[in-house]
């Protein structure tokens, strides 16, 4: 298991294979546009992390990055979809769909708490305990720290294990259904949040 850590696009020789890849992100701060895209993680769920910086000033080229994530053949795993997906299209300008939120996932499953975080589910599901001592960091620093780099490579590394636990969960209550149209419905949301919804239920009924 290794942790690598790359400047503003992935290497060219660094392979994902065919399966889902997890996805993180982390920025200054949780409003697109007021608060810069600094990381991307990533994993195939097989050992490795890979972490994309971006400094100030970047122009998110990232082809390499953005083919990946914008492969529509690829399935990507998130603990919080509508963020990241939403960061990413404002940053790189892709749409990082099909997908998967675990966050979802647990919401429709684990009705029993109301602890969704990422460190409480791998800690119930996987008897992990995860670290978020980093959590509330700079993450636009000139140099991430070693602790740094480790808590973001921690919120891909779980994913896959995740996902699968979870999914037998959804096929037992019978709501893996309801489950795939609320990711289907994901990339909208982050748009509506984008585009200024972000705190109004467009669907509900005002009188």
């Amino acid at each position: 298991m290794a942790v690598h850590f790359h400047e503003e696009d992935l290497p060219a020789d660094v392979s994902f294979g065919d399966g889902p890849i997890a996805v993180d992100t982390e920025a200054m701060g949780l409003i697109p546009g007021r608060d810069r895209l600094c990381l991307v993680q990533l994993s195939d769920g097989k050992g490795d992390e890979h972490l994309v910086r971006f400094r100030r000033g970047s122009n998110f080229a990232a082809p390499r990055l953005k083919a990946l994530l914008g492969d529509p053949n690829r399935l990507k795993l998130y603990h919080f979809a509508r963020f990241d997906v939403g960061i990413m299209q404002a940053y790189l300008g892709i749409m990082a769909a099909p997908l998967y939120c675990t966050r979802t996932a647990s919401r429709l499953v684990r009705t029993y708490t109301d602890r969704h975080g990422l460190k409480d589910l791998v800690k119930e599901v996987l008897n992990v305990d995860l670290s978020k001592q980093q959590q509330s960091s700079d993450w636009g620093a000139p140099e991430l720290s070693e602790a740094q780099r480790e808590y973001a490579a921690s919120d891909v590394r779980y994913l896959h294990a995740l996902k699968e636990k979870l999914d037998e969960r959804l096929e037992r209550e019978g709501r893996m259904p309801l489950a795939q149209a609320c990711f289907d419905f994901l990339p909208a949301r982050a748009l509506l949040d984008i585009a200024g919804w972000a705190d109004q239920d467009i669907l509900a009924h005002d009188g």
